[in-house]
């Protein structure tokens, strides 16, 4: 169960992102619309919610799961894989340290939350350009000292592991073709979103709540069909810069 959430709201820097989308740059007050919506939803799930102060510099600093992984136990601080993202991480631990212990992993290791999911006792930990070999045992032998399980899988095509597989309750996956057979998720039910609304398999699962970005209807059904309650929300400028509903936040 969640109680907390940090963060961070973007900066007018942002439009200048980080991003393999085709989509134009983000409309900036649109996208503070945005974001203050998400904060909200957050809160009306029951969270508190930190909303620290955008960072100058760092045109990609709203997405904050990237510098960390927050579990019950500690937070493990990222060595950020993308070079101009370096830095961000350093503001956020003098935070979580008020909620967590703190594990630092030490480059040339990296790796990004956005490789990172974790699954009741289990860290599934996707290699990408961004998190390397290790970076992943890094992560792993720091929440393994406190008896989680963990797992690397080959991230494939996608920037990170969640761009492609996130957990939903109710013991299913939202996942990409890519992942469809992966044997490391055999134990899951699965629900294969095609590349037409690729951008929807980032959805956020909280304390029973699954919170569905806005404009892809074939996968909001599917998500419904499981009975759980169901936030839409529009993510447009935030999709500009391949950042999804799960970038956005540090949930613990």
């Amino acid at each position: 169960m969640f109680t907390h959430a940090i963060t961070r709201r973007p900066s007018e820097e942002m439009v200048n992102g980080i991003t393999t989308a085709d989509l134009g740059k983000p409309d900036y007050a649109l996208a503070l619309q945005q974001h203050e919506m998400y904060c909200r939803a957050l809160v009306d799930i029951g969270l508190h919610v930190t909303e620290l102060d955008s960072e100058p510099g760092y045109p990609d600093c709203c997405f904050v799961e990237d510098t960390a992984v927050v579990c019950e136990h500690l937070a493990v601080i990222a060595p950020l894989g993308a070079e101009t993202r370096q830095g961000e991480q350093a503001s956020i631990e003098p935070v979580l340290s008020t909620f967590k212990p703190i594990n630092r992993v030490i480059p040339p290791a990296t790796f990004e939350g956005g490789d990172v999911l974790q699954i009741e006792n289990t860290f599934f930990i996707g290699l990408s350009d961004r998190t390397n070999m290790a970076g992943a045992e890094a992560l792993g032998e720091a929440v393994a000292a406190y008896g989680y399980e963990w797992e690397v899988m080959d991230c494939g095509p996608s920037l990170h592991f969640k761009t492609d597989v996130n957990y939903i309750g109710n013991n299913t996956l939202l996942v990409s073709p890519f992942f469809k057979d992966a044997p490391e998720l055999g134990a899951f039910n699965k629900i294969v979103v095609d590349d037409d609304e690729a951008y929807a398999r980032n959805c956020l699962y909280i304390n029973g709540t699954v919170i569905v970005p806005a404009g892809f209807p074939k996968t909001l059904s599917k998500v419904q069909e499981l009975g759980q309650p169901v936030v839409l929300l529009d993510m447009s400028e935030y999709q500009k810069l391949d950042g999804g509903l799960t970038c956005l936040s540090l949930r613990f």
